[in-house]
């Protein structure tokens, strides 16, 4: 009897000790005492601050306090700054947070930071402003000229232009673009807006060419040419910092050179998975031919497509779309001449055609950009305005099911000029179309089969015939931005949206 008695009270004590312990166990704030630093004059009602926390029981609520609270609205977990942050108000913010469980117990105190970040608020400069249709000489509808290198002090008498590309010094910040030429890649520091400056000039690998193409990735950028034998051109951009500004223009040497291919006509890279495709080479059938470029010095073949033949352009990215049966994949869609075709090519050495897709009056099947949410691809294709007349079309595609791509709709620009390339950032398509130049075009309502051109810069302004004068290219990403054009006829051009 004394042997159960003692037992018993042991598993009470246990008992006891066990409740107790989960009912005065606080939550522990997991979510660091950093907040979110926000840019001055961005918008009033910012996240700064999500909270996570762990607990044995559930977490119930969270209480702010410090001298900023008064300034902070909480939501559930996330806490906002109520007005419009501004540097030389307030540059910084504290304020402290507990968590509370449904037992009562309280975290300890998390003390929490963040800046506002300075910006220059002086007037950015411009050299055209666009006034009752024009900047200078030049048709425009919202957006300004910022600066223009012609073709001459690119590359001297016989130089015509073709696409351009940019980059980012991460070390500084400097924005930087790349112009390609028929005789190379001009490269150019945008940091000073009133007097943009030709940095260095990458002559072709081996002869002139009307067409060559540059991406990057990471430090590094990339360059293929129609040139015979050409290859692909690797330069280190880290260099460019140590050019002086007032040196003349520094002829560049490759850094590294990848001869697997001779001539390509463009070259498409996913910068997440470390992969270049060249495209419209002398090798499989002209489908894209990847080059595993993870380590930029020394790029290696990794197999190729051949199964639907020539490949124009393409893009590639790393898939997180609304078709789940594709998530993580690495996906290219190829413009093709005469169709969209969609392949998995997560395995290099078996890459998998997923769909095909054409449309009606097919000219010549270009260049196209997905939208951001990778519900719709938005198609240039080159010859339709020629064979078929018409003002500018873009083709609209639904790819919410990469297995059964549909038609979605047509767009027509207020031109009868030829589309080139066209990309989207946000809510917004930038499209090089040649004699018409840079068009804006609002694609917020794609889904609802609505686009509408909010914008226009005209680098050609002697016509808008379907002709293969005026832009090639368009670069609309820099934190800046400002957006870079390259125009066959007149150089390099730098615009942006007017204030």
């Amino acid at each position: 009897m004394k042997k159960f008695i003692l037992l018993f009270s042991i598993f009470l004590v246990f008992s006891c000790e066990k409740e107790e312990t989960l009912e005065t166990t606080p939550p522990v704030i997991t979510s660091g005492s950093a907040g979110i630093n926000l840019e001055e004059n961005s918008g009033a009602g910012q996240t700064v601050y999500t909270i996570t926390a762990t607990d044995n029981i559930a977490v119930t609520g969270y209480e702010l306090s410090g001298e900023d609270t008064d300034l902070l609205s909480i939501t559930d977990n996330v806490i906002s700054l109520d007005a419009d942050p501004d540097f030389e108000t307030k540059s910084s913010y504290s304020f402290s947070v507990t968590a509370n469980d449904a037992e009562g117990n309280v975290s300890d105190v998390k003390t929490v930071t963040f800046l506002i970040i300075d910006v220059d608020e002086t007037n950015r400069f411009i050299l055209e402003p666009c006034v009752n249709g024009f900047a200078g000489a030049f048709p425009c509808n919202n957006y300004d000229l910022i600066a223009h290198i012609d073709l001459n002090e690119l590359g001297g008498p016989g130089t015509s232009g073709n696409d351009c590309w940019g980059w980012t010094d991460p070390s500084t910040g400097k924005e930087y673009a790349l112009m390609c030429t028929n005789k190379g890649t001009s490269f150019i520091d945008i940091s000073d807006l009133e007097t943009p400056k030709i940095v260095g000039f990458l002559p072709t690998h081996t002869v002139n060419s009307s067409w060559r193409d540059v991406k990057t990735y990471g430090n590094y950028a990339f360059i293929v040419s129609e040139a015979s034998g050409h290859g692909m051109q690797i330069v280190d951009l880290t260099k460019l910092a140590n050019i002086p500004l007032n040196s003349p223009t520094v002829t560049l040497t490759e850094d590294a050179h990848y001869a697997g291919f001779g001539n390509a006509h463009n070259i498409v890279i996913n910068e997440s998975n470390g992969y270049a495709y060249a495209v419209g080479t002398n090798t499989f059938s002209g489908g894209p031919h990847f080059v595993d470029i993870s380590n930029p010095l020394m790029p290696t073949a990794a197999g190729g497509y051949a199964n639907d033949a020539y490949s124009h352009d393409a893009q590639v990215i790393t898939y997180n779309g609304p078709d789940t049966d594709y998530t993580g994949k690495e996906i290219l869609i190829g413009s093709n001449e005469n169709e969209v075709v969609i392949v998995d090519v997560t395995n290099k050495m078996s890459p998998t055609q997923i769909a095909t897709i054409d449309y009606t009056n097919i000219g010549y099947t270009h260049q196209g950009w997905f939208t951001e949410d990778l519900r719709y691809f938005i198609l240039g294709d080159e010859l339709d305005e020629r064979n078929f007349g018409g003002n500018t079309r873009n083709i609209v595609f639904d790819f919410t099911d990469l297995d059964n791509p549909q038609f979605h709709m047509n767009y027509f620009g207020p031109t009868t000029a030829i589309d080139h390339n066209g990309y989207v950032n946000g809510d917004t398509f930038y499209l090089a179309n040649y004699s018409a130049g840079v068009r804006v075009i609002d694609v917020s309502n794609i889904g609802g089969q609505a686009m509408s051109e909010i914008g226009y810069f005209d680098t050609y302004p002697t016509n808008n015939a379907a002709s293969f004068n005026g832009v090639w290219n368009v670069y609309p990403y820099f934190a800046s931005e400002n957006i870079i054009v390259s125009d066959i006829n007149s150089g390099f051009y730098i615009i942006r949206k007017s204030q």
